[in-house]
């Protein structure tokens, strides 16, 4: 949980700041100008280990000691970096058998960052080294609220030979024996059977699924190793109501959010989303880049898999100021967007806005990721709208203390799935080609129609399922979206049919029941274990390389609903059928279908819905969301959530045209106190957002009983 010293202050609001990267200095001009922008926070000292040991052995602490007094004075409380992800010229060159190798036999040259083998150690002699003098001097000063530790873990998939000997050994303790191994992997597939561990083949090569998951799972968990084993060095320092995290770069080809997470005091993410046009309810786009997201449905996953990690609230401790990436993205946000998506993000959960970075750097490889000073140092229109977002949450104050979201269907996330898709796909794009993010495109596309539903999503970790029992999954979660689930165990299926059949309403489909915990096809009739409940079945499946059309006579269709990526061949037997197939041959096939079941009911959806189906797909199923009868389209959404004693709403006009909603309800506009009345028209501008709220009708535990769907 958030320490008592973090959640006192309201919604902390800042950026990263590097005084050291100043090319002239302006300390004091720098931090006037953050106390004038409502900044509470910011975040130090993370990127510069060859500052703070210049030479081998050699230590300068004392230059960032300005910093934390100047930003003490003001009222700005710190939360402290360590620099073990960039390191310093003299430990590559003393030591160049540190650097990790992305394929065997090939260090990667230095001169970028996170070049290293994390578990190599004498890395890890000389990062806990430089962590303890760091953690060491500082843990006292009285402006360190909590430290970060590293940065974005997870860059590379480390083929070192130290990392393949872990990888041997963890292979032992997992699988006991080679020939347990070759059983598990279908070894005898092309003559792959091992007579002895030594045989294992290094990963640069392989083709074999089972041994391609089972690198993805042994590196996140080194991953995951290494940031825990920073945490317990800073705790060795730290005092009681300072908190450690790191800041968690979601899909990093290593990094498992919810295995990094779970040893820290709170969970931290950068979110980075397309801006301009991709927040425009009204156009479709792709995404600009493969790990910034595209649409706010995109902003929402992020934001919703930042609470997920810890089913808490949450730091953004990275995301876009002005334009992101290199100097070929210059997209800016339009006028107003960046309180769209900051609100946005605390409505799902955030407890901390903080940018990268401050001011717009002069030199090195981000010269033109923009900040919120540009190159002038002079501030302008972002600086103005960052001044105006930090005014308007110094305005909620400690309003949203205890706040949580409100969720209408929880979507479950497996990162196991997640890389046995991203190793071989089994999505494609129009042309045919494989689609290795297309477990992500899953998971957004149920985002996009709980959003056009007027629904919301709670995201719940595969981890997380394993720990509850069915009894408390019912209570908790009454909708739950299981879609591509591919590497499941039959335990895990037995808990969802369960949960089915004592009162969940089950959304399952494409992949689920297909494939086990070894990302292996099932002996039995798709989907397993599911499917009674289901009350369905199929054996042929196609990838859709086209967007169908939708045919039904129980859905409330709008127009452009449309299947995409993929079709499953399913037959009902004992399910409803909602839609079909607008297709010569899929038409014999259900694309949807639902079933009660003894206390619960499961609906089955065997391709990936858009925007426009899937939220038809909901609103047949499912109950009237739990924030009340919003009646949203258009570009309007409404986000809201929940403290002891009051329901916040957050109604957004995702458009550069001005809307409107009315009002279902009385309620107060949190940010200028003015009442709003039942059935009021509330106008939204251009890019807006609104935050309104209203008192509990009911106790906040026990809402979530409303939510079951028949």
């Amino acid at each position: 949980m958030l320490s008592e010293h973090f959640t006192g202050r309201g919604v902390r609001f800042g950026a990263a700041y590097y005084s050291e990267y100043q090319p002239a200095g302006s300390l004091d001009r720098d931090l006037d100008l953050m106390q004038a922008a409502h900044f509470n926070v910011i975040r130090v000292g993370e990127s510069v280990w060859s500052t703070w040991e210049p030479r081998n052995g050699e230590f300068d602490l004392d230059w960032l000691q300005p910093v934390l007094d100047a930003a003490h004075q003001r009222g700005i409380d710190v939360i402290l970096g360590t620099p073990t992800y960039a390191v310093p010229p003299w430990l590559a060159h003393a030591y160049p058998e540190i650097a990790g190798e992305p394929a065997t036999g090939r260090p990667m040259p230095w001169g970028s960052r996170q070049e290293i083998d994390v578990t190599h150690p004498g890395f890890l002699f000389h990062a806990e080294r430089v962590i303890r003098k760091i953690v060491g001097r500082y843990a006292a000063h009285p402006a360190v609220i909590g430290y970060q530790v590293d940065n974005e873990p997870g860059a590379m998939l480390l083929h070192n030979r130290g990392t393949f000997t872990a990888f041997v050994e963890w292979l032992k303790r997992r699988y006991g024996s080679v020939e347990a191994l070759n059983r598990e992997w279908g070894l005898v597939y092309w003559s792959h059977r091992l007579s002895d561990w030594s045989e294992l083949w290094r990963p640069d090569g392989n083709t074999q699924p089972q041994y391609g998951l089972a690198w993805r799972q042994f590196q996140a968990e080194a991953t995951a190793r290494f940031i825990h084993w920073q945490a317990e060095l800073v705790r060795e320092y730290a005092t009681a109501d300072q908190f450690v995290t790191t800041c968690v770069s979601y899909d990093r080809p290593s990094a498992d959010e919810w295995a990094i997470s779970s040893g820290l005091d709170v969970a931290a993410a950068n979110p980075y989303y397309g801006m301009q046009d991709h927040l425009d309810l009204t156009m479709r786009l792709k995404r600009p880049d493969a790990w910034i997201r595209t649409g706010v449905p995109g902003l929402l996953e992020l934001a919703d898999r930042g609470y997920a990690m810890r089913q808490a609230r949450y730091l953004v401790t990275e995301t876009n100021a002005a334009a992101i990436h290199q100097g070929w993205q210059n997209f800016p946000p339009y006028p107003g967007q960046m309180a769209q998506a900051a609100f946005a993000l605390v409505a799902r959960g955030a407890a901390m806005i903080e940018y990268w970075h401050w001011h717009t750097l002069h030199f090195g490889a981000e010269t033109y990721w923009g900040g919120v000073l540009p190159h002038s140092q002079v501030p302008g229109r972002i600086y103005r709208e960052v001044a105006e977002l930090g005014s308007a949450f110094e305005t909620l104050g400690d309003r949203l203390n205890g706040y949580e979201p409100d969720y209408d269907l929880t979507v479950l996330f497996s990162n196991s799935s997640k890389y046995a898709m991203e190793t071989h796909p089994h999505l494609c794009d129009e042309l045919g080609k494989p689609r290795p993010g297309g477990y992500l495109d899953v998971i957004t596309a149920w985002e996009g129609a709980a959003m056009r539903s007027g629904r919301q999503v709670r995201i719940l970790h595969d981890h997380q399922l394993d720990a509850l029992d069915v009894e408390t999954l019912v209570a908790r979660h009454p909708v739950l979206v299981v879609m591509d689930f591919f590497t499941a165990s039959t335990e895990q299926l037995e808990k969802l049919r369960d949960y089915s059949e004592m009162g969940g309403h089950l959304i399952a489909g494409v992949r689920t029941g297909y494939g086990d915990h070894e990302g292996r096809a099932r002996l039995a009739m798709a989907p397993d274990v599911i499917r009674t409940a289901a009350g369905v079945s199929y054996e042929e499946f196609a990838n859709l390389t086209d967007d169908l059309s939708i045919t039904t006579d129980a859905l409330l269709l709008p127009e452009g609903a449309r299947a995409q990526l993929w079709a499953e061949g399913v037959v009902a037997d004992g399910s409803e059928v909602l839609a079909r197939y607008d297709h010569p041959y899929l038409q014999r096939f259900a694309a949807a279908t639902t079933k009660p079941t003894r206390k619960g009911r499961c609906t089955y959806v065997g391709t990936v819905p858009n925007q426009e189906l899937g939220a038809a797909i909901l609103d047949a199923v499912l109950h009237e969301p739990i924030h009340g009868p919003w009646n949203v389209g258009g570009t309007a959404t409404v986000f809201s959530g929940t403290t002891a004693s009051e329901q916040v709403f957050f109604i957004h006009n995702w458009s550069g045209e001005p809307t409107s909603l009315r009002s279902p309800f009385a309620l107060e506009d949190v940010l200028t106190g003015a009442h709003v009345d039942a059935e009021d028209v509330i106008p939204l501008p251009a890019w807006s957002v609104r935050v309104l709220g209203r008192p509990l009708d009911v106790p906040r535990g026990t809402r979530r009983l409303a939510q079951r769907a028949g």
